[in-house]
């Protein structure tokens, strides 16, 4: 199983906005970035991502669950961007910040850091174990 992480700007949908939207999830749109949309496109259902707030708040807060794997985004007049459907799964015990993410020498590595603009990101097998750790999971 691959994990991942997904950003968003909590005043535009926030952790609480995803957890709202019940157990059939909701859709993961607005990407318009060829390398996210790959990573995007690279999803199996029941694969896991971690739920980040951007801009606001720096922090992972929960876990979801890719529950509808990639289709076209509607928004897109293109037609070259598409999303996947994602549903919490659980609120981490406590927020781990970018700067806890800077701050562990064993993350340097991470996308998070690495290439940090991109929306939808890889997280490797031992990044996830740490960061669960780190958040009390």
């Amino acid at each position: 199983m691959a994990y991942w992480l997904i950003k968003s700007e909590p005043n535009k949908w926030s952790w609480e906005m995803q957890v709202a939207a019940g157990a059939q999830g909701t859709h993961w749109n607005g990407v318009r970035n060829h390398l996210a949309k790959l990573q995007l496109m690279a999803m199996r259902l029941g694969e896991q991502a971690f739920f980040y707030h951007s801009n606001e708040g720096k922090e992972i807060v929960g876990v979801v669950e890719v529950c509808k794997l990639f289709y076209p985004d509607p928004s897109d007049e293109t037609g070259k961007f598409g999303m996947c459907d994602f549903r919490a799964l659980r609120a981490m015990p406590r927020a781990v910040t970018l700067t806890e993410v800077k701050a562990t020498p064993a993350l340097a590595k991470m996308s998070l850091l690495t290439s940090a603009r991109l929306s939808v990101q890889p997280v490797r097998d031992e990044e996830w174990i740490l960061i669960c750790n780190m958040a009390g999971l």
